[in-house]
């Protein structure tokens, strides 16, 4: 694993896909930064931080996804790579909402980013952005925010954190082939909400009662509704009410 230490970055995701599309960038390289002045989480929302509290960090990820039916197989990897990690550290309730957030109980402490470029070879490269909340305490207008100083009432090393997720990541990746099934259950049983009862609204603004069961292999969320049917969503067409 190579590691990027800059001070302030726009970007770590565009640092690191700007890096890899001018020369060869070794798998697992790392770029981490104190103070991001673009973040960006899902579908361009805008991604705050203080500065030198928390890991902001973006991972370069090759020779693992080869073709579109399979890149949710990378954020099953991620995501069971950071809750494996705080997991560790005792960080209470954590789960995975889907798609890419990362929760202690109901509160966001971290979230998900990850970007896809397909090469002319075909290969699929990845950069996994990641933004977790460690040692920020204090989050304006942002009730649903918390951070691992908040929820365990202690500081945190983020660098050691960063370490043990690539860890996690890199041999996942390695052992994919062999444990895909077992991953793949492990992140189902680590969703948020899972078999509870939950609200919901869709893209058309209907409210609506379902449980989620699990997630497709393309990465769309499955809600059993009262009619006893099964129904897949896309990022966009759900959204969960809690």
């Amino acid at each position: 694993m190579k590691l990027i230490k800059l001070d302030a970055i726009d970007s770590t995701n565009e640092f690191l896909k700007g890096l890899s599309n001018k020369q060869e960038v070794q798998n697992f390289t790392v770029v981490t930064a104190e103070n991001q002045l673009k973040g960006k989480g899902q579908m361009g929302a805008k991604w705050d931080s203080e500065s030198g509290k928390n890991l902001i960090m973006s991972v370069l990820v090759k020779n693992f996804l080869f073709d579109n039916e399979t890149v949710f197989n990378l954020n099953v990897v991620v995501s069971l790579a950071v809750v494996r990690t705080l997991k560790k550290y005792n960080i209470p309730e954590v789960s995975v909402k889907w798609p890419n957030d990362i929760m202690s109980a109901n509160k966001k402490i971290g979230g998900i980013l990850i970007e896809n470029s397909i090469k002319g070879t075909g290969a699929i490269t990845s950069i996994v952005g990641l933004g977790l909340n460690v040692n920020q305490v204090q989050f304006e207008n942002l009730p649903r925010a918390s951070s691992l100083a908040l929820v365990c009432n202690s500081f945190f090393d983020k660098e050691e954190i960063l370490f043990d997720i690539v860890t996690q990541m890199e041999q996942m990746v390695a052992d994919y082939d062999k444990k895909a099934s077992d991953l793949w259950e492990e992140y189902t049983n680590e969703l948020f909400k899972i078999g509870v009862p939950t609200a919901f609204t869709d893209e058309n603004e209907n409210n609506f009662m379902g449980i989620i069961k699990g997630v497709s292999s393309i990465g769309k969320l499955q809600i059993l509704l009262d009619d006893d049917s099964i129904c897949e969503y896309n990022l966009k067409e759900v959204q969960m009410l809690y």
